[in-house]
């Protein structure tokens, strides 16, 4: 990693002043600030920005703009953290499972998580899976219940690779399924070309956003909010315009907007008459 990284300003950017030794509790600490501070959320894609994984970038955009993103540079920008932090860490990548239909076919290795080695210890660490992103590191140990400040998870073995899965609302559902061969700077560039400009790409097409609180997460998906409550049902809403849609992202999901003249014209075609109401987080009513 670059030595340019800034450390200060990304800690100040997600509120943690603690301890930097790379322990585990400065893990969980920095682990769960970004994913309270730094929204997941797509809309360079959405409005055809570009989008752009160089160090550089991504502190300029997600630290000094004060903006989010979407897995690469959620994962790459924690990776620089980590490293800038004295931790070991590398990046591994995972075929996404949640929520996918059931067919023959194998999803690509789409997602980016990263691997870390704590004092001979691996732990998977992951700020960048929008709606159910881990607030919290997890051991690499497969088959046991493991807490983190939001949902319990467990890994499960599948063969010489692990699917990551979380419980919710008494169910174990899968997120993704990983090996643990490292992935480097070009191969996520490749995945995420394709994912910001394939014509039929989701982070093309439509608008997603998410943020882990204290008290739960939000989630945005096109022209549907939802407050998902840790202790209480989930509240969902069609939100009707472009004025809703803004205040949504601005207010609990705490998006900072580009300035893009598109970005109007976008927001109002997401909430036209006739648009439907599209499902990010699950097709069963309740989870989160």
């Amino acid at each position: 990693m670059p030595s340019a990284f800034d450390l200060d300003a990304y800690l100040r950017r997600i509120g943690c002043a603690g301890a930097r030794a790379p322990t585990l509790e400065t893990l969980r600490a920095v682990h769960l600030r970004h994913t309270e501070a730094i929204p997941f959320e797509n809309l360079d894609p959405l409005l055809g920005r570009p989008v752009r994984l160089d160090a550089e970038s991504l502190q300029q955009k997600m630290v000094r703009d004060g903006r989010g993103g979407y897995c690469y540079e959620q994962n790459l920008l924690f990776m620089h953290a980590l490293t800038a932090l004295g931790f070991a860490v590398k990046g591994l990548a995972a075929r996404v499972l949640w929520n996918a239909a059931v067919t023959a076919s194998t999803p690509p290795r789409s997602h980016m998580l990263l691997l870390l080695d704590l004092e001979g210890q691996p732990y998977i660490a992951d700020a960048g899976f929008g709606v159910m992103t881990l607030t919290g590191p997890l051991r690499l140990t497969a088959g046991t219940e493991q807490a983190t400040p939001h949902e319990p998870y467990r890994l499960q073995q599948a063969g010489e690779e692990y699917v990551l899965e979380a419980r919710i609302r008494g169910d174990w559902n899968p997120l993704y399924r990983f090996g643990l061969v490292e992935q480097l700077l070009p191969d996520y560039e490749v995945y995420n070309w394709y994912l910001s400009h394939h014509p039929e790409s989701r982070f093309v097409t439509g608008l997603m956003a998410a943020r882990a609180a204290a008290d739960g997460r939000y989630t945005l998906l096109n022209n549907e909010f939802t407050a998902h409550h840790l202790k209480g049902a989930s509240e969902r809403r069609v939100l009707a315009n472009a004025a809703e849609l803004r205040e949504a992202l601005t207010g609990p999901l705490r998006v900072k907007l580009p300035e893009s003249p598109a970005l109007d014209a976008a927001l109002a075609r997401l909430t036209a008459p006739g648009v439907r109401a599209q499902r990010w987080d699950s097709q069963k009513e309740g989870k989160a």
